[in-house]
């Protein structure tokens, strides 16, 4: 149920019983980790089969710097126009080879996209210039506000995680 929509349990519960069907969210909590897993791999085998039907398909690709055993890292990820992580990495550079990486990963597995958002790293322009994609890439003040409100959600999940234990 929270492939595409964010229902809870009992919510499926309830909107079974307005259909008639009298089933406890334990039951629905069974079903779902049993047949879930076969609907989240049929639902990615689909896209991955056609990622070019969408008429607005574009990447948005970011870093990220994280700290691991004390040391100073970048976490380079590309997202599609969905929000799926396409592709991600960590380095302890950001430069122009780290985004030239990340970029021919993607682009190895899912094929060239219409348009490439990044921010104003340097790095990404002298990557796209390498490959030959410096006409697709878009970048700008606001342009990237999918990839940052995922780094913000990632952040505050962390916080709440490191306050509860």
């Amino acid at each position: 149920m929270y492939v595409r929509f964010p229902l809870s349990l009992r919510n499926v519960e309830d909107l079974l019983h307005e259909r008639g069907i009298d089933v406890s969210h334990e039951s629905v909590r069974f079903w779902w980790n049993r047949f879930g897993p076969m609907f989240v791999a049929e639902i990615r085998r689909k896209r991955v089969q056609q990622p070019h039907a969408h008429s607005n398909w574009q990447w948005h690709l970011y870093e990220v710097l994280v700290k691991i055993n004390g040391e100073q890292h970048y976490l380079w990820r590309a997202l599609d126009h969905e929000g799926e992580v396409l592709e991600s990495f960590v380095t302890k550079c950001r430069d122009r080879k780290a985004a030239l990486k990340l970029l021919r990963k993607t682009m190895k597995r899912h094929g060239n996209p219409e348009i490439i958002v990044t921010d104003k790293l340097r790095s990404y322009g002298a990557a796209m210039k390498v490959i030959g994609n410096a006409s697709r890439q878009q970048k700008g003040r606001w342009q990237n506000n999918r990839a940052e409100s995922l780094i913000q959600n990632y952040v505050r999940d962390i916080m709440i995680l490191r306050a509860c234990g």
